[in-house]
């Protein structure tokens, strides 16, 4: 008998024959694609049907009628309400395929190109307690209880969370006791909705080669009662170094507010990547993934090809992470970063790491380098740039302008293989040629992949 079309509210059965760039796994039914969240590869389901469009629709996920033979049991419990790990439930080596496959099919399908050849992904031995950063909510859960945890995917329904395999273990016992004061004191959490309460989030640092924390507690005010009971909970907690309050009273979803006060230690925590010393505050943009960092940064100086005699610019230095890395092994290196704060950041860390070949600018790259050519003429140019741009890539003026600098090689590492795809495509079709492309696990049970790019001037 022939199936017919699904419609919305059917019940069907599927088999999971893909999964898409969210990790939704992809059946067919009756020749429409249908998305279903939580659903992996191998896996035969039954689903219901909750949005039809023209040939395709989204079910969503009754009861799994055969597991996939790649289904694991996942360590954390609330993997599916929080949302944060989509693909915890996937074994490890298949998630590495999975991210791998999501490159090679987005340089195709959006960048044309047919050809090149993808690396094999560089994943990790040990996929979990990797991220040497993590920002908690605070608020009550349905019963009242004063909680922390994560947003649900997608939503501001706060998941309580007692343990993250992705951060590191003192979180929740910095958490436990940070509840502790608060409840002690009747402090409130922040509620969104009415904008009122105090305590909105907590974010904690860790360096992982110094052992160092950072604890800062953004609040919806100036100044939190019981200061100093919070202090004393927290000090002898080993390798506590820099306690913050950072004041946000916008109604917003971004997190951290413009002003942070530091109420015990240091203003900041220091850690490495290899043997490059950084110093990190509350505000700083700093990888989470220190261990991965280190096989990005040095898969990025090893197509960079340095031989000490090249200048390097770096179009979206942040605090120099990448700009001092490359340092190491250049004549000269120029990082622009359009965040003040992060180039007071980056001057800082040259210094500290004792490098003199470094200089910084704030601004937009499309401008600051124009202006540099034509202060200094021909001592301006560039052998090799790198660019490390947020999730939405470059925009086209900053890849116009990275031609004009004509440099022999541009090294490109991305968060998102889309964008990434777009603007690999501009550069080709603007006189590079793509080499080499290799993904890097960054962000482990998640859907998220790193990925460095090697570009060189056609016919080189």
């Amino acid at each position: 008998m022939e199936k017919s079309i699904p419609k919305k509210d059917d019940i069907l059965e599927l088999t999971i024959e893909d999964m898409g760039v969210d990790g939704e796994g992809i059946g067919k039914y009756a020749g429409v694609t249908l998305f279903v969240k939580d659903a992996l590869i191998g896996d035969v389901v039954r689903v219901k049907v909750m949005k039809m469009k023209k040939s395709y629709g989204y079910a969503r996920l009754m009861e799994i009628l055969s597991p996939s033979a790649f289904r694991v049991e996942p360590k954390c419990s609330q993997h599916k309400a929080c949302g944060g790990c989509q693909i915890q439930a996937l074994d490890y080596q298949k998630q590495l395929i999975f991210k791998e496959n999501k490159v090679k099919n987005n340089l195709i399908r959006i960048g044309g190109f047919k050809e090149i050849e993808v690396e094999p992904i560089l994943g990790m031995e040990n996929p979990y307690f990797y991220r040497n950063k993590a920002q908690f909510p605070i608020g009550r859960d349905k019963e009242g209880k004063l909680r922390a945890g994560f947003f649900a995917a997608r939503t501001h329904s706060l998941i309580p969370i007692e343990r993250c395999y992705l951060g590191i273990d003192v979180n929740g016992e910095i958490l436990k006791r940070i509840l502790a004061v608060m409840e002690q004191f009747h402090i409130e959490p922040y509620d969104e909705k009415s904008h009122t309460g105090l305590v909105r989030h907590v974010l904690i640092r860790y360096g992982f080669t110094t052992k160092e924390i950072m604890v800062c507690l953004v609040i919806n005010g100036k100044k939190i009662p019981a200061e100093q009971e919070i202090v004393n909970s927290l000090t002898d907690i080993e390798g506590m170094t820099s306690i913050s309050v950072n004041s946000n009273e916008e109604k917003t979803n971004v997190i951290l507010g413009k002003r942070t006060r530091t109420i015990w230690g240091q203003d900041y925590i220091t850690d490495y990547i290899g043997d490059v010393k950084y110093q990190i505050s509350p505000q700083s943009f700093y990888q989470v993934n220190p261990v991965q960092t280190k096989v990005l940064y040095e898969k990025a100086m090893e197509y960079a090809g340095l031989t000490g005699e090249e200048t390097v610019w770096d179009l979206y230095c942040g605090i120099g992470t990448i700009s001092l890395f490359l340092a190491k092994k250049a004549k000269k290196v120029y990082g622009v970063e359009i965040v003040p704060q992060a180039i007071e950041d980056a001057k800082r860390n040259a210094k500290i790491n004792g490098i003199t070949n470094a200089e910084f600018f704030v601004g937009k790259a499309e401008e600051v380098y124009p202006q540099y050519v034509k202060a200094h003429k021909e001592a301006a140019g560039a052998e090799v740039i790198v660019v490390d741009p947020p999730r939405k890539g470059c925009e086209e003026s900053l890849l116009a302008t990275m031609v004009s600098m004509k440099p022999e090689r541009i090294v490109y590492v991305s968060c998102d293989s889309a964008t990434l795809a777009r603007d690999l495509k501009y550069l080709c079709e603007n006189g590079y040629d793509l080499n080499r492309v290799q993904p890097v696990d960054q962000f482990c049970h998640t859907t998220h992949v790193e990925t460095v790019c090697l570009l060189s001037a056609a016919g080189k």
